[in-house]
């Protein structure tokens, strides 16, 4: 019909692997904290997922014969996203854990395309902060202000939210700086070779800091042996190649929206799968942070809608 638009097949695709993206991120959170109250500790549950996923790529590399000596750029991009974008997050975003809910943790993971926006502006040319960047970023941090003073966690003991959120920004900054950084050299590199050299890298910085932090490597009890399975697949080695592919086709701060759903998913599974509470705190709060990034996308989008006729 006249008037109509209809998303292209890359736009499909690309929301596609957004979504698949959000939803293995969002549901990580909530197993993470199944695999905690199965016994594993923070460091064994990061380092299942990171070895593991680093297994998965470098045979499927065998298997389709690719594996080869990666180049320079190759490399430089897998060591940064090895510790910005995996090491740290896996390691803080699961210590993040044992104090707050997973719908708590997950929620400033929505702050990542506005900080995101904001670190672009300084270091990619072609993506700068805007008025409308900088509204949603206001609105968004207060949204976390609210979050951390509210003293809700989520969790029936009340749980310690200041610590859970100081690790969740963290996180937030650490895994943009990993955007911004392979945004900068996207199509220059092997998007599989950067994995494994990430996956590697960010498994053997999780060995050291379990070896300094807890003086041994542990491998988790058996019956969370599943559930570190699936955080390694599907919240793990899928989301990362998806969001590789991503950043090749699009902005580093549209790459970034993925994060529009995964709180939504942690928040609406952490109650069904958990039994944690939909705290007044986490309402308001992470409606603000959702409130802050959507009204971002919402007033790009306009802006850069052409004039209607």
């Amino acid at each position: 019909m006249p008037g109509e638009t209809y998303a292209t097949p890359m736009q499909q695709r690309i929301w596609g692997a957004a979504i698949l993206a959000s939803v293995g991120w969002g549901t990580g959170t909530v197993v993470s904290r199944m695999a905690l109250e199965k016994g594993a500790g923070p460091y064994e549950i990061a380092l299942a997922r990171g070895a593991l996923a680093a297994m998965a790529v470098v045979l499927l590399l065998a298997a389709r014969g690719r594996l080869r000596r990666p180049g320079g750029v190759t490399i430089k991009v897998g060591v940064v996203m090895g510790v910005f974008s995996m090491a740290v997050p896996f390691v803080l975003g699961t210590i993040a854990l044992q104090y707050a809910g997973a719908g708590f943790v997950a929620l400033p993971i929505s702050l990542v395309p506005l900080t995101t926006a904001a670190m672009a502006h300084l270091l990619l040319p072609g993506e700068r902060l805007d008025t409308a960047k900088v509204l949603g970023l206001g609105v968004a941090l207060t949204g976390v202000a609210v979050l951390l003073l509210s003293g809700d966690s989520g969790l029936a003991d009340g749980g310690r939210p200041l610590i859970a959120g100081v690790l969740g920004l963290v996180t937030v900054v650490t895994i943009s700086a990993g955007s911004i950084f392979s945004k900068r050299y996207a199509g220059e590199y092997g998007l599989m070779d950067a994995s494994a050299i990430q996956f590697s890298l960010g498994t053997a910085m999780i060995v050291a800091a379990s070896i300094v932090m807890e003086g041994r490597v542990g491998v988790g009890p058996l019956e969370a042996w599943p559930l570190l399975a699936y955080l390694a697949a599907v919240s793990t080695f899928i989301p990362v190649l998806l969001y590789y592919w991503m950043i090749r086709h699009v902005t580093a701060t549209y790459a970034a929206a993925v994060g529009y759903l995964v709180p939504l998913v942690a928040v609406i599974l952490g109650v069904v799968a958990l039994g944690e509470e939909l705290q007044p705190g986490i309402v308001w709060g992470g409606g603000l942070i959702l409130a802050g990034v959507i009204l971002t996308d919402r007033l790009e989008h306009r802006r850069a809608a052409p004039p209607s006729r």
